[in-house]
């Protein structure tokens, strides 16, 4: 005999201690609902995970081609998303290092402005007491 994805579900439901009330409450449907969901022969697998989450069951047993078809469509995306990182993170450490210099060279600008406008104030002639 061959069951199709709602009477599975049904199955495992029904030996479940939850109860449809609760269930039905918990993701927000309504009894009605998860009894139409018992008569389909296949059902959208994010329904399936959302009954699994919700009643802490894991339907990778009764499923597990959907399941395998997942983890291979998550590996893929992972894979994808490291091989677009590899090729477009941008070298922050040479940007670091164009903005200190910068800075440090603004600094000195800075410094000598006010050497020159203030000649001879106490950092003024701190220096030139080190040379």
């Amino acid at each position: 005999m061959n069951l199709n994805v709602g009477q599975v579900i049904e199955h495992v439901v029904r030996k479940d201690h939850m109860g449809i009330t609760e269930l039905s409450r918990k993701l927000h449907v309504s009894r009605r609902t998860i009894y139409n969901w018992f008569d389909q022969e296949s059902l959208n697998f994010d329904i399936i995970c959302k009954i699994g989450n919700v009643m802490n069951h894991d339907f990778s047993e009764e499923f597990p081609d959907d399941f395998a078809r997942l983890r291979d469509e998550a590996r893929a995306k992972k894979n994808a998303l490291m091989d677009t990182e590899d090729n477009s993170t941008p070298n922050y450490s040479g940007a670091v290092n164009y903005w200190m210099n910068k800075y440090i060279q603004l600094l000195e600008k800075y410094n000598e402005l006010l050497s020159q406008r203030y000649p001879n104030t106490y950092l003024d002639k701190e220096m030139m007491s080190e040379e």
